[in-house]
């Protein structure tokens, strides 16, 4: 049995696409489906109040989605934890064949369990990463790995087509066993949102946990989701979260680097790349992110700020 877990604020009918999805499918396993309302104004909790299955928790404020995953999971007994992005949804054979593998005796030591994600085309999404390093966030702020992929942490050079052992798989379909999520205390809530999953996987990695991607399973990811409504502020969350984790994981020099390429570097390499693609709005989301970003470091610095 699990508990499935869906972070809200403001998904729309994906949100209720993907609810049903998981009572559709998933009845047999699912225990318990709770969805952590952050602060929505769409009304698109509205239409699930009903539904007897569900459990709706609203947040009172926007509470950032490692700390609403966390609230949402206090309380369950299951064995498994679903995190489920508002923009997924499950086909009829995902819970039964991904639960199927993480019971096997087998993989007993497979902490996280990731699943092939296909797009609204019906393409398989890069739903994987390797651990990042000093080098490779750095090559990503000055944008190296768009013609070397291998030099950043995205594993945008593999096709997803088979399965294997992997760093991380992203958070939109995230299946944890709860042992594991309550050993290391849930995700870091000092991420707002963006790389607490990465850090949970880190954690667990460091724990001796492993994460496995299964190719042979699928489910549907929209991807951007909810986060495409607001692209500055969703860019200055990315760029925070990365000097969190760097400052969190990485040597003092290494995390350093990463600062300078992210302050004086990536803003240059996205301004060429958005004045050569002709792109005012990038540009302009690029420096409004980065006004937001010199805010907030000072109150970092000083005061340990972190969201």
């Amino acid at each position: 049995m699990l508990d499935v877990v869906i972070v809200n604020w403001n998904a729309g009918v994906q949100l209720l696409n993907c609810v049903h999805s998981v009572l559709d499918s998933g009845s047999t396993y699912v225990e318990r489906l709770i969805i952590v309302d952050n602060a929505s104004t769409d009304d698109s909790i509205f239409p699930l109040r009903t539904l007897p299955a569900l459990e709706v928790i609203d947040s009172g404020g926007n509470l950032g989605f490692g700390r609403a995953c966390n609230l949402g999971a206090r309380g369950g007994s299951s064995d498994f934890i679903l995190f489920l992005n508002p923009d997924a949804a499950l086909f009829p054979e995902t819970l039964t064949k991904a639960l199927g593998y993480m019971n096997a005796l087998p993989n007993a030591d497979v902490g996280i369990c990731g699943v092939q994600l296909l797009d609204e085309a019906g393409h398989i999404s890069r739903s994987c990463t390797r651990f990042p390093s000093p080098l490779g966030f750095v090559a990503h702020a000055i944008g190296v790995d768009r013609i070397f992929p291998r030099f950043g942490h995205f594993m945008a050079e593999w096709d997803h087509k088979q399965t294997r052992p992997v760093d991380h798989v992203i958070g939109a379909f995230f299946l944890v066993r709860r042992e594991l999520f309550e050993a290391l205390e849930g995700f870091d809530e000092r991420f707002f949102v963006y790389l607490e999953d990465l850090d949970f996987s880190y954690r667990a990695y460091q724990s001796g946990w492993r994460s496995v991607y299964l190719a042979d399973v699928q489910a549907f990811h929209a991807g951007g989701g909810t986060s495409n409504q607001i692209k500055a502020r969703r860019l200055f969350y990315s760029l925070r979260s990365r000097l969190l984790y760097s400052f969190k994981h990485f040597s003092w020099i290494g995390a350093s680097a990463v600062l300078i390429a992210t302050l004086l570097v990536e803003p240059l390499s996205r301004s060429v790349l958005a004045l050569l693609r002709r792109s005012w709005p990038s540009l302009k989301e690029t420096w409004a992110a980065y006004g937001m970003l010199w805010q907030w470091l000072p109150r970092w610095a000083t005061q340990g700020v972190t969201r």
